[in-house]
């Protein structure tokens, strides 16, 4: 069979813009249909990565011949600062930069160090953090932390050296996400997260050791439900191991407390150890959906806006930064891009109300970022 290329979806239309007051940035917190606010921005910054995970960027798909976006199409360190200002002064308190690997885009750490200088229309300085697969953090964790980064939350879906090797498909050995996690606590990038996909079948062993391991580490492990996300993982229900399931296995060996939320938009439901060892968090959005307090917004490394993880398009913000539009008018474009915000995919997942999203339109996770 041919090799099927996976499409970057076509833009939306923007929403109509008018002259004069209504172009102003709105004050005070911007609120889509379901009167959620616009409080979270991930700005992916490249779709390149250096794994090949089998649930996100599967080698027989992104293989030598795929065609990643070239130079010219992605937005500039100097764009992204830019939009990313303009979202400040909507509402956003928290910037997460993802990818692909964020740690390939040459000089992140210029992005960072303007993104730190960043202030909400309060004055308070910004939540900004990083997503990565930790295989380069060892030797880039001071640059970023000097740069203004505050936390980091790093990729990790087995200490089994060989499973690991060959869930990243790049030959990557677990020691080295381990001396990333440990550089980047050395230099206070912290509390640090770490993430694992669990599929069951392939690393669902390895619950009950990485729990082991962290514990009292400092370290918040969070277990991630295997998403369906885009089309190239050959996602399969059969191996999404339930949250409630994970949080079980582990509690047969260390007994859990449930923690409450930082806060509504919270995506992980947390889990203490009842020996104050520290705690776990899940993320359940297979079967327990949190659509109902999302507050995110995501910035594809081209300049396309998603308002949701299961999007089939986006709204194309690069063509109104480089036809010179002003500031006004990109904000108020954000504005009422997020203002017609109806997405909840995760809770319409498999009803009748579902929207129907052709394969040729849904966005793989390695183009949006988490």
């Amino acid at each position: 069979m041919p090799r099927r290329i996976i499409p970057v979806a076509d833009a939306r239309s923007l929403p109509p813009l008018t002259a004069g007051d209504s172009l102003r940035t709105p004050s005070g917190e911007v609120l889509d249909t379901l009167a959620r606010p616009l409080k979270d921005l991930r700005i992916s910054v490249t779709d390149r990565c250096n794994f090949r995970c089998v649930y996100c960027m599967p080698r027989a798909v992104f293989d030598k011949n795929y065609q990643f976006l070239p130079h010219a199409a992605l937005l500039t360190l100097e764009e992204i600062e830019r939009l990313a200002r303009l979202f400040v002064a909507q509402g956003v308190t928290k910037i997460r930069l993802t990818g692909g690997e964020p740690l390939l885009r040459k000089n992140i750490e210029f992005l960072i160090e303007r993104l730190a200088a960043l202030r909400t229309p309060t004055g308070e300085p910004l939540d900004l953090t990083l997503t990565t697969n930790g295989s380069i953090l060892a030797r880039k964790a001071r640059a970023l932390r000097d740069a203004g980064l505050t936390r980091v939350t790093v990729s990790l879906d087995a200490l089994d050296d060989a499973l690991f090797r060959r869930m990243n498909d790049a030959d990557f050995a677990v020691a080295d996400v381990l001396d990333g996690i440990e550089a980047a606590q050395a230099v206070g990038l912290a509390p640090l997260k770490l993430n694992m996909v669990v599929k069951r079948g392939t690393n669902d062993g390895e619950i009950v050791p990485m729990a082991r391991h962290f514990r009292g580490s400092g370290v918040t492990l969070r277990f991630i439900e295997y998403m369906d996300v885009g089309t190239s993982n050959g996602w399969n229900m059969a191996e999404v191991m339930p949250s409630a399931e994970v949080v079980a296995r582990i509690a047969e060996h260390f007994p859990l407390v449930p923690l409450e939320a930082h806060s509504a938009a919270e995506t992980a439901q947390r889990w203490g150890y009842a020996d104050d060892a520290g705690e776990i968090g899940v993320i359940s959005s297979v079967t327990r959906a949190f659509c109902g307090n999302c507050t995110r917004a995501r910035l594809s490394t081209e300049g396309k806006v998603y308002l949701c993880l299961f999007a089939s398009m986006g709204y194309d913000l690069r063509a109104l930064v480089r036809n010179g539009t002003s500031d006004e008018t990109i904000s108020a474009a954000i504005a009422q891009i997020w203002s017609g915000r109806a997405d909840r995919y995760s809770q319409l997942r498999g009803s009748d109300a579902a929207p129907a999203v052709s394969d040729d339109h849904r966005i793989e996770m390695s183009y949006i970022g988490g």
